[in-house]
This record gives C-alpha cells, structure tokens and sequence, in this order.
C-alpha cells in the first residue's frame, strides 16, 4: 500500500518529485488524475503515488476543487504522508491548492513551505526567491504567458491566496540547526500559523528543517518542490539514501528520439539551437496559428508534419533525434491575445498547440512503430500530458533525472515500457538537450 501521496499542479513537476524517492528505491507512479490512480493496475504495490492536478492555469475555485478532488483519491488509497508538489518558482495558485490540501487532511495539520531546490540552484532567504542567482521576479517567470509571478517575496504571495495564516522562519534560525528550527517553527504555529513558510539555501538546511519536524511529531503537509518531501520520507524510514538509477551504455541501433517542444523560453530555444547544430538532428517547424485555429487547419498541419517524418524515418539514414516546435522560430505569439481574439476560453490556444504536438507524436508511432523510436523527449508540463494522452497513456513510473528537474520514466499501459523524458522550460544548461537525447539511447536498451 502507499503511504507517500504528493499532488502537483503539473505533471513535470510531479515526475520531479517523484524522481527523488524513485532514486531512493521506493516504487513510484505519476498519475494524470486521481480516476487512472484509482483504477490503475499495481497500485497496492507502490510505494509512492504522485497526481498531476494540472491547475496550474486553473481559475482558484476550480484549481481548490481539483486538489481538493486527487486529495480525497489519495486518501481513499491509504496514503499516510501528504505533500503539495509546487513549482520552483511558485507559479499558479499555491496558496488555493494549500488550503484545499489542508482542509482534507485534518485540523491538527500544518502546512510547512520549503520552496528551496538547491540542486537546481533555486533558493530562499529572508522569503526572497532566488532562482540561480537571479531574483524570481527577474527571471523569465515574470513573463510567462500562463501564469507569470510578480511577486518575490513569498509570505506575503502566499497571503494573497490562502485564507490561513502565514508565518516565515528565517535563514539565520535554519543555519543554527535542528534544536533552532524546532523551536522557530514551533513559535511560528503557536503564534497562530498554519502555513510556515521556512528559508533555504542548501540540502543540508532541507535535510535539518525535515528532521526539526520529526522531532516535534505533527500531522505535517509538505509544501515543496520535492527535496523536503524526499527528506521527510527518509527520516520516517520509508524509504533508502538517494543514489543514480544509471542503465550500461548502449548502442543506438538506428533509432530515432522523438522531441515535442512546447516551452517557448529562451532557455529552451538555446538548448535547440545547440541540439541542432548536429547534423544528424532535425528541426521540423510547425505553425501554431493553424494548430489554434482547430479542425481541418488542425488536422492538416499535423499530418504535414507527420508525413515529412514518416519519410525521414523510413529513410536508409534516419535522423538520431527529430524536434518538433511552434514556438521557436518566428514572432512568439501572445497566447492571451489569441484567445481573445477569437472568442476562446483562457488557455484554449495553449492548449490547441499542445494538443496538436500530441496528435504529431501519437500518429509517428502508430505508423512507423515503437521499434524505430529510442524514447520521447518533451519540454512543458502540458505537452508532455497531451502527449500522453494522445498516447492512451495515463501513468508514468519514474527512474532517475538527467539533471535535477529533467525527469525520465518509462510509460506504463500503451507503448510499455517506452522511456520518456519531461523537461521544464527554464532546466538546463545549452547542452542539455544534447544529454537528453544522449540518456534515451541508453534507457532504451535497459532490459
């Protein structure tokens, strides 16, 4: 039975922390929604169960109802162990997705938010996010087309969205140690938080703030990015010492990965732009607008995509990776714009693009087949589901990540057993797409 549950509100950020304490050897599965959780083979087997709510964009009464929703489904399961997977740079509305977590699990419980990542160089001091020595409100965070963040200091972001009261244990009390963490946290609910937001700038200071709250023995609902879940886990002895889950290297045997980008950040454009500066990599580019557009415009320019790769891939020298992209050539759209424009609910562009990747992905396979394809490679949460979905996938078990925040599972169901890699768009350095694809070729052959 499962006693870990976390819901995160994307699942690229579910398979982060899932990742964490599949690298601790405890049996984990990302699920799409709390109905596949529920009827998925094995669940009794696993160790951990990660839903992906997928609110992030969500308006808050209908984010609070889908938490609210995977919350009820996890507990149903068994689990013990609750956490609320939020985004390193506190995108969405996390102070909902708090509330409806909490007001599931119990009166006696206390949320307690450690929103520091070091191994992705993401941090808190004095409340203050710091995402890689830059500060979140100067990051490409403040633009993002869906949910940008403008406000870095994170109690009072927090204040904005939860009906609970926020508290902040500082830096200086995490850098003295366990005994002063207790204590601080401790004075923090006592002066009436229930939602304790605490600094961090390394692992040991996670490490320290999970075992202070071992020690003081509360009903304790996680609120992070993963780390303070996998820290917690291990010194409640579910799970063992995080180490690499790395496969032997492998020949490429011919095979092709398959790249869906649907992040538009720069970061992610660069690491493109490297990727395809190898020959044997192919950029194919897709129109968002006939993808927005819907219907037969749809349809179309997927199918033309397609048929261009159906021939690459059937070729005597088929490319090592192909990339398909909307939003990394040309004049990057307002996807708000869009939707006004044309009369749409929020998100629907976004949502149309992603979509459309999906249908690209799901009809290469079903034409050319599984043995011709090394893995998937996809880039934003979103498009890794509507890849998935497309797929008739609807559960993922986690391995291991390339780098922090670039997670690689296998897909359970349809196409068993496939690797696929989720990356989000601010992860990385230049080169690594470049890795990625490099890790894939080696997960494909673990037997």
């Amino acid at each position: 039975m499962p006693l870990i549950g976390a819901v995160a509100d994307d699942l690229t950020g579910a398979t982060t922390t899932g990742v964490l304490l599949a690298r601790s050897k405890a049996r984990t599965a990302v699920f799409f929604n709390e109905e596949a959780a529920e009827k998925g083979e094995g669940v009794d087997e696993l160790d951990a169960i990660l839903i992906s709510s997928n609110s992030r964009a969500l308006p808050a009464n209908e984010a609070y109802e889908k938490v609210k929703s995977a919350t009820c489904a996890l507990k149903r399961m068994g689990v013990q162990y609750f956490s609320k997977r939020i985004d390193t740079t506190l995108r969405g509305g996390v102070g909902v997705e708090i509330d409806a977590m909490m007001d599931q699990v119990g009166d006696d419980c206390v949320a307690v938010v450690v929103p520091a990542m070091p191994q992705s160089r993401r941090i808190l001091v004095g409340g203050y996010s710091v995402i890689d020595g830059v500060a979140l409100i100067n990051t490409p965070v403040a633009q993002d087309v869906r949910t940008p963040v403008r406000e870095n200091y994170i109690p009072r972001l927090l204040e904005g969205q939860t009906r609970r009261q926020v508290k902040l244990v500082t830096l200086d009390k995490v850098l003295q140690g366990e005994e002063a963490i207790r204590d601080a946290l401790k004075e923090a609910r006592d002066a009436g938080g229930e939602v304790i937001v605490v600094d961090g700038i390394t692992i040991e200071d996670v490490e320290e703030i999970a075992k202070a709250c071992i020690e003081l023995k509360w009903n304790v609902v996680a609120v992070d990015p993963g780390p303070f879940t996998s820290k917690l886990a291990y010194y409640r002895n579910l799970i063992q010492e995080e180490e690499p889950n790395l496969p032997p290297e492998a020949d490429e045997n011919g095979k092709t990965v398959l790249i869906a980008a649907g992040s538009a950040t720069p970061v992610t454009k660069k690491q493109m732009e490297v990727l395809c500066q190898d020959p044997r990599h192919v950029r194919i580019s897709v129109d968002p607008v006939k993808f927005i557009e819907g219907g037969d415009t749809a349809l179309d320019e997927a199918f033309r995509a397609v048929h261009i790769a159906e021939d690459l891939l059937k070729s005597d020298n088929p490319p090592r990776a192909i990339l398909f992209e909307t939003a990394l050539h040309g004049e990057l759209l307002n996807l708000d714009e869009e939707d006004n424009k044309r009369h749409y609910a929020g998100g629907m562009s976004a949502n149309r693009i992603n979509a459309g990747l999906g249908t690209i992905i799901s009809q290469l396979l079903e034409s050319c087949g599984r043995e011709k394809i090394a893995g998937l490679y996809t880039t934003g949460g979103d498009t890794m589901v509507n890849v998935c979905y497309q797929l008739g996938v609807e559960c993922i078990e986690v391995m291991d990540y390339v780098i922090p925040q670039t997670d690689i599972g296998r897909l359970v169901g349809s196409y068993d057993g496939l690797p696929i890699v989720g990356k989000g768009g601010l992860t990385g350095n230049d080169n690594t797409a470049c890795d990625i694809v490099e890790r894939l070729f080696r997960e494909s052959a673990r037997k």
